[in-house]
């Protein structure tokens, strides 16, 4: 969120095509061997065999049992009524909420990874508390959220009902409930009513618009809609632009991007000074689920 600030303009286009990611490893990542061109409108940044090989060796996937780190189980505020479980490292701190968009949360416990599996399996199958929600349904939540009170209210409820569940893990050390709210963080008061979505980008495609906000993968975007020459150089900013070329403060709107529908392109300079990428309304044909088809949950571990 600290390298796309609130008030910064983009202005970029989309070169060539679009590849995979490779393979992450060590922290890294391994070029990918097939040279694989990626779907534009997908958030996912890797081919099917370079994911299948990540799934190898993933805590995720259940193919790396014998991770000695110890691991957090927390429970995830997304909106009235939108509550999940989930794990994380404990090394990674409160990383992964921040990274899903979280617009609150608190830690349930902590211990060996096999126990934080089978508390998260337990809420799922005494409580039906799931480990992940539709994008879609996180970004319509954002719209209408309660009073801050009223979301930790909620956490807490299902937090002391966790806690009191039989078959709670011996080696699983519950944590005492403490709320953490990411309003300021994501500057959640800066995301009005009404929202549109921006689709999948193409060869040549550019985005021009002001940063409103980041919340998670996804950035608010002040949209430039109205022609006029753009800059001939740069990679990020506007050249010359001025305030009555964006949208919103000339008779415009705000749309919200996946930033992860940018991996793999290679972005340069926008040649003019709109947003030539399709705007939809929120929901239409968004319901990819976070890591859907993958088997995984992007940088959850």
């Amino acid at each position: 969120m600290s390298m796309l600030p609130a008030g910064k303009v983009l202005a970029f286009a989309a070169q060539g095509e679009r590849r995979c990611l490779g393979v992450r490893r060590a922290g890294g990542r391994l070029v990918c061997p097939y040279g694989a061109v990626l779907d534009g409108a997908s958030a996912r940044d890797q081919c099917a065999r370079c994911a299948q090989l990540d799934r190898s060796r993933s805590v995720a996937a259940d193919t790396m049992a014998d991770d000695p780190r110890p691991y957090g189980v927390y429970l995830a505020y997304f909106g009235p009524g939108l509550l999940k479980v989930g794990i994380t490292a404990a090394e990674r701190g409160p990383a992964r909420l921040v990274e899903q968009g979280a617009v609150a949360y608190a830690w349930l416990g902590r211990g060996p990874l096999m126990a934080a599996r089978r508390a998260e399996a337990l809420l799922g199958s005494a409580l039906a508390v799931p480990d992940r929600f539709a994008k879609a349904a996180k970004r319509a939540a954002r719209g209408a959220l309660p009073p801050v009170p009223d979301r930790v209210a909620e956490l807490e409820q299902l937090h002391c009902a966790a806690q009191e569940l039989a078959g709670w893990p011996e080696t699983l050390q519950p944590v005492e409930f403490a709320c953490a709210d990411h309003t300021e963080l994501f500057g959640l008061d800066r995301i009005p009513g009404e929202v549109a979505e921006l689709g999948g980008m193409t060869p040549g495609a550019e985005i021009v618009g002001e940063v409103l906000t980041g919340v998670g993968s996804d950035v608010y975007l002040r949209l430039a809609m109205t022609g006029g020459a753009g800059p001939a150089g740069g990679t990020g900013a506007v050249g010359g632009m001025g305030p009555v070329g964006l949208a919103g403060r000339g008779g415009g709107g705000v749309a919200v991007m996946d930033a992860r529908m940018l991996s793999g392109w290679v972005l340069g300079a926008a040649v003019g000074r709109v947003t030539t990428v399709p705007v939809r309304a929120v929901g239409a044909g968004a319901g990819e689920r976070e890591g859907e088809g993958t088997g995984r949950q992007e940088g959850l571990f």
